[in-house]
């Protein structure tokens, strides 16, 4: 097996409770479902509860399942707390501290396992991982492209703007691969859900992939292998 890192995308969002997850588990699924090995990885998570005397994230379970569950639920989420903060604050709450080697490290347990590696920040770009680090810093360190899940609600189009303009602007700019705009729920009475595909298509710079639909997939095919790239 190939001891090069391979090639992977890095799934952030516009903000927290946007369906990164759910995003980034349907990409899992679609490269399953193409014959690629599938590498997923969480590098912390907070807000996990305890099952059968651990703690378990549900997000990063769900991502291995999306996966065919590859390696071990462990490394793909080495790092979980139970506080709904941001993991540096959640480790602190339990008199922990986060492990900021690890945040980076963690991705190399992967290294020959797979084919391709998603790896999914927590909450947008300028989310704090530790005291020092940023989900931006981790997205430089590993050299993945952005996919940038945005909801269909009012304010969308500044929210994904700023994103970009961050992942342009951060240290020597972040590449990104597209947008996917995704339905977080029912929203019959916000009449901004019927625009904001078109005034997206028509403000961002890289492309807009695809939408989610509510509950439901991919409403154009992607050929999500091909965006995947390696680090340099």
């Amino acid at each position: 097996m190939t001891t090069k890192p391979p090639r992977g995308l890095f799934i952030t969002g516009t903000d927290t409770g946007v369906g990164k997850t759910y995003v980034a588990a349907l990409i899992a699924k679609a490269l399953v479902a193409a014959g690629v090995r599938a590498g997923v990885y969480k590098p912390a998570a907070s807000g996990c509860e305890e099952r059968e005397g651990r703690l378990i994230s549900d997000d990063a379970q769900t991502l291995w399942e999306a996966a065919g569950r590859p390696q071990s639920l462990d490394l793909v989420c080495p790092q979980m707390f139970r506080a709904p903060l941001a993991p540096h604050l959640a480790a602190r709450a339990e008199g922990k501290e986060i492990d900021r080697d690890q945040l980076y490290a963690g991705l190399a347990a992967w290294t020959g396992q797979c084919d391709v590696m998603l790896v999914e920040g927590a909450g947008g770009l300028m989310s704090p991982m530790s005291d020092d680090d940023y989900v931006a810093d981790l997205a430089q360190a590993f050299g993945y492209p952005l996919v940038v899940v945005a909801p269909n609600v009012l304010g969308v189009i500044n929210q994904t703007l700023q994103t970009l303009i961050t992942a342009a602007a951060y240290a020597e700019g972040l590449d990104v691969a597209g947008v996917v705009l995704n339905h977080v729920r029912r929203l019959e009475h916000d009449p901004s859900v019927a625009s904001n595909l078109d005034e997206l298509k028509k403000r961002c710079g890289p492309p807009v992939l695809t939408q989610v639909a509510w509950e439901g997939g991919f409403t154009e095919t992607v050929d999500w292998r091909r965006l995947c790239i390696a680090p340099a």
